[in-house]
């Protein structure tokens, strides 16, 4: 099997990260494909280390019940995702120096892989990140209409930052609110949540069967061999080793800048200007049109860190910058899909008016979570200063 290629347990490979590899900048040489040959080999010892404490744990994140293992499984879930994004990531931004043939077959089954392994996270920490909103709207405004007319029409106090993704130069201080408590919640919150759970813990079990089954399937394994190839052997052009990387790398940083001029950033100047509520409001279940270039935008700003990982090395001095703006496109990915999942609930057939009512709220809510991201993405962003947080 390709697989026994490279142990993870090798101690002369745990660490292959953080040194710089051959020809990158950090070595004090121009990047070329031995800087991208040198990463993407570390990438692949850290799938292989995460599948074998996947597979030690014997489950994708902890099951649907969320229970973990002295070893926590979510970490290996997290670490899976993350060598795959990278490898894929790398192959895109530098496939000019990589075999054509190779890279094409690969990269749609990275992808495969990716999406896959995220579904029952995603699915988990929408339903924390609602849960937890109904909670501090319930509080706040129920059963008061003046006050909820407020938290729609423009912004409640307790509407702050996501307090799991606080971010420098975010709007407004982050709010702390408690743990999710049934008892305190008003009949038509205490009826949305429950309806937001059995939909979202239904999601989630049925993303973790499909993990489950992905992860056991053939086609991973064939995914897992390459991998595992790659692990010690990186298939390079012939001009690979003479090739300088920083062209596709400031390509790549290009792709970004003109992604992020297109976005309306004079418009998410403004904080919790709701322009956007009129479309999640009506009743077409299509995706938000005005969330389209911000994911896009989240996307390259991930291959662009990526490109930056090749050339400097894992442990580069952070661009300060890049991170802010990468936690402010993150909360807006979360919000967003958050306000899909209340909207969605909210058109679930024959449910109580009080209970469409909290959830329109709580929709109304996760969008105006949307603008504060947009409008900390456009703080972070306009800042030049770059250093080590």
């Amino acid at each position: 099997m390709a697989m026994q290629h490279l142990d993870p347990r090798d101690p002369r490979t745990r660490h292959a990260g953080p040194s710089p590899a051959p020809g990158s900048a950090r070595a004090g040489g121009t990047p070329t494909g031995d800087a991208l040959a040198g990463y993407l080999r570390a990438q692949a010892t850290e799938f292989l280390r995460a599948l074998r404490l996947h597979r030690e744990t014997g489950t994708t994140a902890g099951g649907p019940n969320g229970a973990a293992g002295p070893e926590d499984p979510v970490d290996a879930a997290r670490a899976l995702r993350r060598a795959v994004r990278r490898v894929s990531g790398s192959l895109h931004t530098f496939r000019p120096v990589l075999d054509p043939d190779w890279s094409e077959s690969i990269r749609p089954e990275l992808a495969w892989l990716s999406g896959t392994l995220a579904m029952e996270h995603a699915y988990a920490a929408r339903l924390e990140r609602l849960l937890l909103a109904l909670h501090r709207l319930s509080g706040a405004v129920f059963p008061a209409q003046s006050a909820l007319g407020t938290a729609v029409g423009g912004r409640s106090a307790g509407a702050g930052p996501d307090p799991r993704k606080a971010d420098p130069g975010t709007a407004g201080p982050p709010t702390h609110p408690a743990s999710p408590d049934r008892g305190n919640l008003t009949v038509g919150a205490a009826k949305a949540g429950a309806l937001l759970e059995r939909q979202l813990t239904l999601a989630r079990t049925r993303a973790h069967s499909t993990a489950l089954q992905a992860l056991g399937s053939s086609r991973f394994h064939a995914v897992a061999d390459h991998i595992a190839v790659l692990a010690s052997e990186v298939p390079l052009t012939s001009a690979a080793a003479t090739t300088d990387l920083r062209p596709l790398a400031s390509a790549a940083e290009e792709r970004l800048t003109d992604a992020v001029t297109a976005l309306p950033l004079v418009t998410a100047g403004h904080p919790y200007n709701a322009e956007a509520l009129n479309h999640g409001l009506s009743p077409d279940p299509a995706p938000h049109p005005q969330d389209a270039p911000w994911h896009q935008v989240r996307l390259l700003l991930r291959l662009h860190r990526y490109a930056r990982e090749v050339l400097e090395g894992a442990d580069a001095p952070v661009d300060v910058r890049l991170l802010t703006a990468g936690q402010a496109l993150d909360r807006h990915r979360d919000a967003s899909e958050a306000a899909a999942a209340a909207a969605q609930a909210a058109r679930t057939p024959r449910i109580a008016p009080a209970t469409a009512y909290a959830l329109g709220v709580l929709h109304a809510d996760q969008r105006h979570e949307v603008e504060a991201a947009r409008f900390a993405f456009q703080q972070s962003w306009q800042k030049q200063t770059v250093g080590t947080p």
